[in-house]
């Protein structure tokens, strides 16, 4: 654990030497000690990484779909084989404890099998005499080169399982920019591919500023954009990218809300909100950092929060036991105690502190433990802005359309949750949520698959999302053929003459 590692980008099918002098520090936040030096790849290095992506192109979009997904299955196999050690790259790297990062590698793997689903999911439309003699075929065709921009808190899920297995699949190539944060599973899994037989050229994979990934919004080589991260950036890729004629989907913040009604079980209810609110740290995007809750029940629900959240192990990722590890890195503390100090300021009762947590023997880890606020009010920043961290906000209601309300009012979209046992709620709630990620006494209502990640609002912008088909509809564009033959008899009989092709 002590080595530090000089990473390299992947390019071409390789590994090669970045000319630059500025390194970024990328920590293990178990115990926040350096672990690897991050090159910010060159200007002219994301450009070369883009040309070999173009050069790749051509052949790979050229190869049959069905031996396209014969290269996915060995990945998929060969992340199978090499699991465990992918889930260790991922706590080492990120702090997820064990589960956790497990959980991620398996969404990767997921992905990847829904990837090789290809052949059907490509498929086009066709219809004969759409008038008298013609016949007409869509086809859905790769389009050329993508970037992916990926964040630091799913390195294996989000970058190679949304991003590159359904980019490539689809025949397009990829250049990769993973988080400076967390680049090393994205770099151990563009071997994987390489030894499964991917071509050189079809992933690359950089690591390096926006500075320098604002190329990727600009090439013209470059034909779409995925992106996730923070709605800031969001907006500023979407809004350069199309305006420079590219495809978008830029999935950002959220702040997840949970409506509890008065009949639902609290101790199942308390654990599941437990289990989205400060799994991960509460860094992901599909967490419940907000708990609407009906004021008849709300104290015996925050007892038993408190109660669920303080019998919760804090300590390294890779220790097995752990089930609360640590935040990304000292930076990122800093920024979750600060909310924490302006939710004191605004008001809100804190109930339970996570500040200045110890472990003994990762004194210099990057943890914050538990933390609750109750009584949080529509004016206050801490229940409406995304916080990114083991930290929840209870909001009190009267009623269930208090509570609608009072969810759809937030600025963000992503996914929303209700707790209930009446099955009028449940409806009710599904069709009025603004969210596009809907639970219903499930607590991270994340897609399987085979299903869209739908965020709206501020939590999404582009036309079509992550997964699902809509992913395959992302990386291909439709080309409609209409055909109509001549009888070369009766062609002869009218003296119809045809085009040799020549001019």
């Amino acid at each position: 654990m002590n080595e530090i590692k000089m990473l390299k980008p992947f390019i071409n099918g390789d590994f090669v030497e970045s000319a630059t002098t500025k390194y970024t520090d990328a920590y293990d936040p178990s115990t926040g000690k350096v672990i690897a030096k991050v090159p910010c790849c060159t200007k002219e290095e994301v450009e070369h990484a883009v040309a070999c992506a173009t050069a790749a192109y051509p052949a790979w979009s050229g190869t049959p779909v069905l031996k396209r997904v014969q290269i996915l299955y060995k990945v998929r196999e060969l992340m199978e084989q090499h699991i465990d050690e992918l889930t260790h790259l991922v706590a080492l790297e990120n702090g997820k404890n064990l589960d956790e990062s497990r959980g991620d590698v398996l969404k990767c793997k997921e992905a990847t099998e829904q990837a090789i689903a290809a052949p059907n999911l490509m498929l086009g439309e066709s219809l004969m005499d759409t008038s008298s003699g013609f016949d007409t075929v869509m086809y859905r065709e790769p389009m050329g080169v993508f970037a992916g921009i990926a964040p630091f808190n799913f390195p294996a899920m989000i970058p190679m399982g949304w991003m590159v297995s359904l980019c490539v699949a689809t025949g397009n190539t990829m250049v990769l920019k993973a988080a400076t944060f967390t680049p090393q599973t994205s770099l151990r899994i563009a071997q994987l591919y390489k030894e499964a037989g991917l071509p050189d050229g079809v992933l690359n994979v950089v690591t390096c500023s926006r500075n320098e990934a604002e190329i990727l919004l600009t090439h013209p080589d470059i034909k779409g954009v995925t992106f996730v991260g923070s709605t800031t950036v969001g907006k500023h890729i979407y809004t350069t990218a199309a305006a420079n004629g590219k495809r978008v989907q830029a999935m950002c913040e959220a702040k997840n809300h949970a409506l509890v009604m008065s009949d639902a079980p609290i101790g199942r209810t308390v654990a599941g909100i437990v289990n989205s609110s400060f799994g991960c740290a509460g860094e992901r995007c599909m967490a419940l950092p907000s708990i609407v809750v009906q004021e008849d029940i709300a104290d015996e629900l925050v007892a038993e929060l408190i109660s669920q959240a303080k019998k919760l192990k804090i300590g390294p990722a890779y220790d097995k036991t752990t089930a609360l590890g640590p935040l990304i890195n000292a930076g990122h503390k800093k920024y979750v105690e600060d909310w924490i100090q302006k939710g004191i300021d605004e008001g809100a009762e804190l109930v339970l502190d996570g500040r200045g947590v110890t472990v003994p023997g990762y004194e210099e880890g990057f943890y914050v433990g538990p933390t609750i606020f109750d009584k949080v009010t529509p004016e206050m920043s801490i229940g409406d802005k995304e916080v990114f961290g083991p930290v929840v906000c209870v909001k009190r209601v009267k009623t269930f359309e208090e509570g609608l309300a009072l969810m759809n009012a937030n600025e963000f979209a992503n996914g929303s949750v209700i707790y209930t046992q009446s099955g009028y709620y449940a409806r009710e709630f599904a069709r009025h949520t603004d969210a596009g990620n809907v639970g219903i006494n499930v607590g991270i209502p994340v897609p399987v698959g085979m299903f869209p990640f739908s965020g709206h609002k501020n939590s999404f912008f582009g036309d079509l999302h992550s997964l699902g088909k809509d992913a395959f509809r992302f990386f291909t564009e439709t080309k409609v053929v209409t055909t109509r033959w001549f009888d070369e008899e009766e062609q002869k009989t009218k003296n119809v003459s045809t085009w040799d092709g020549t001019i």
